[in-house]
């Protein structure tokens, strides 16, 4: 069995934001999943996916921290430079956590740990509106 759909995300400002449910809410065929995988692809080159931390926000807080440190925002060496100052910053941090998961299905259920959630990291100022999001389920 193959299942996928293209959505739109709402909205989120700058930072990491768990989008577990919303994902969820896009898998109506999973139930029919007994063994399977799942892929989650994002379909923008300044925001990304990660698994992590869902029950304690600080978790989200330090990652947006701890990328804004690694990958300062005013680097004199960025060439790329015709978009907002955070554009080239935004290329490097989604390249690095990058844009897609795979996630085991198992009974008709995302096989995520007990504290893991999925994470949109939206690394723009002013992030572009809804950001597409293509989900596909492999499985018998």
């Amino acid at each position: 069995m193959w299942y996928q759909k293209t959505f739109r995300l709402p909205t989120f400002g700058r930072g990491f934001h768990l989008i577990t449910k919303e994902i969820k809410a896009e898998l109506e065929s999973i139930a029919k999943v007994k063994v399977g995988i799942c892929h989650i692809f994002i379909h923008h080159s300044t925001a990304s996916l990660t698994i992590n931390e869902q029950t304690d926000p600080t978790v989200r807080e330090d990652f947006e921290s701890h990328f804004n440190v690694m990958i300062p925002q005013d680097a004199n060496y960025y060439k790329h430079n015709s978009d907002q100052p955070d554009n080239m910053t935004a290329h490097l941090k989604a390249s690095i956590l990058g844009g897609s998961l795979t996630i085991p299905v198992t009974n008709g259920k995302l096989g995520l740990g007990t504290w893991q959630g999925i994470y949109l990291c939206e690394h723009r100022n002013n992030p572009p509106s809804n950001r597409k999001i293509t989900i596909t389920v492999n499985g018998e």
